[in-house]
């Protein structure tokens, strides 16, 4: 296994995934199909939820703790308002997947596919640098009691919150990304998880990717 691989790293794995995703879908989707539009919008929202819960946690829980053990207040500001950014990007995806939703039409997935490949560029750059810039200053405080705080607080979520990010994040994951999961999640926690309280991932998420 890499050692150099980390939970936000996969985080990040699973998002990329999700945005090449729906852009390849975007761009073979058929006009008037207006059920697989639907189909697409869901598994976008499910994306952006999961997106947003990992950057509100940051905010709320790491990057507060890093402040408070001397990383630059000048690369934290950097980091939140690349949140912003991509925040702002999410949305305008939102609406346009909204727009295709409601008429199934060629026009408004190209339309779409244009958003998503902009809030792939601004959400490539906010991962490039938080995994060039900002983990390499975190590693030196993993063992750290205050790291070691974030991480319970980070661990303690409820079943219907953990379940169907586990479904989601395993759902076609690199195998390195699966090896580092196993390492460090005991398997028959995120197998429980994602089967019983990820069942409507798997219900009316993970079959929108396996279709043609």
């Amino acid at each position: 296994m890499d050692s150099s691989i980390t939970m936000n790293q996969v985080i990040h794995g699973a998002v990329r995934r999700d945005l090449e995703r729906l852009a390849s879908a975007l761009e073979r989707a058929q006009d008037a199909d207006v059920a697989r539009a639907d189909d697409l919008e869901r598994a976008y929202a499910n994306l952006r939820a999961q997106l947003i819960h990992h950057h509100e946690s940051e905010d709320r829980w790491i990057f507060p703790m890093l402040g408070k053990v001397g990383v630059s207040a000048d690369l934290l500001a950097t980091m939140e308002s690349e949140h912003e950014a991509m925040s702002a990007s999410l949305e305008e995806t939102s609406r346009a997947m909204t727009t295709f939703a409601a008429s199934g039409s060629k026009a408004d997935a190209t339309t779409a596919r244009e958003s998503v490949v902009r809030t792939q560029a601004v959400v490539e750059q906010h991962f490039a640098h938080e995994e060039k810039e900002l983990e390499p200053v975190l590693r030196p405080h993993l063992e750290s009691p205050e790291w070691k705080q974030v991480e319970k607080k980070l661990s303690r979520q409820p079943p219907n919150v953990a379940g169907p990010f586990f479904a989601w994040l395993t759902d076609g994951m690199r195998d390195e990304h699966r090896a580092f999961l196993r390492s460090s999640v005991p398997p028959p926690v995120t197998l429980i998880l994602g089967r019983v309280f990820g069942r409507r991932y798997h219900r009316e998420i993970a079959p929108v990717w396996r279709t043609a």
